[in-house]
């Protein structure tokens, strides 16, 4: 005997539609490629920088403050603005911005790879519409990078932007983490112990990227563009970056 139930999906709210955009967009099961990457984390287990879950820990709340808080957080929440107003001369400048920023071969191509896939990703859904994705071409995103990338699949959710950079911050600490498992390597309890850390460092990294300015933002992370570098020649490699 089979059992049928006729749900009604005609009560489902924005705030409802908009947590699902966000949480669908920080999956790591969003086909992006973002598992493959280590962002450098790989790189610093063969240089014995991190070889615990304690200096795991350190290292990926480090760079969420010092490299994600003051780069690709703010870049993506005032990239959400100018995809909702449709100001393209204001998406270019913020996608350059971010090229021009990525130091080693790795970085950039991570970035190209993962922002190509993400809007592909959503032309396949139809967010963006005909006339959009004429402005895209003509924007001349050549590549999109990621984050810009991201902002466009975030503005099309009536999420906060708040909302969006959480959520944008969360995938990254999860690609993070289950890198760390692999190349150190560490347990699942040791990932979650890492995880949820992290959650507590999100809204005040987030809150920050919110109160910067163009003038304000900066990428600067020598060590960690050092040991991108290396990890291009590096021996044996798990991950792409």
């Amino acid at each position: 005997m089979t059992t049928r139930t006729n749900m009604d999906t005609s009560t489902t709210n924005t705030a409802d539609t908009a947590l699902l955009r966000i949480l669908w967009l920080a999956s790591p099961a969003l086909p992006v490629g973002g598992f493959s990457y280590s962002e450098g984390l790989e790189a610093a287990v063969d240089a014995g920088l991190v070889e615990s879950e304690a200096s795991a820990s350190d290292w990926i709340t480090d760079q969420l403050h010092l490299g994600l808080a003051r780069s690709d957080l703010p870049v993506v929440a005032q990239a959400i603005r100018a995809w909702r107003d449709r100001d393209l001369p204001r998406l270019q400048a913020l996608n350059d911005w971010v090229l021009q920023t990525r130091e080693t071969r790795e970085l950039r191509q991570q970035t190209e790879q993962m922002g190509r896939s993400l809007l592909e990703w959503t032309r396949s859904l139809g967010d963006l519409d005909d006339g959009l994705c004429a402005q895209l071409q003509s924007a001349r995103l050549d590549p999109p990078s990621y984050p810009v990338a991201c902002a466009c699949a975030l503005a099309h959710s009536p999420g906060s932007e708040r909302d969006c950079l959480i959520g944008f911050a969360f995938g990254w600490s999860e690609n993070l983490v289950q890198a760390a498992i692999k190349a150190i390597p560490l347990g699942q309890s040791a990932g979650q112990r890492i995880l949820a850390r992290l959650a507590r460092e999100i809204p005040v990294a987030v809150d920050h990227a919110l109160a910067l300015g163009d003038n304000e933002r900066q990428s600067f992370s020598p060590g960690l563009a050092i040991l991108s570098a290396r990890h291009e020649t590096q021996y044996s490699r798990l991950f792409r970056s």
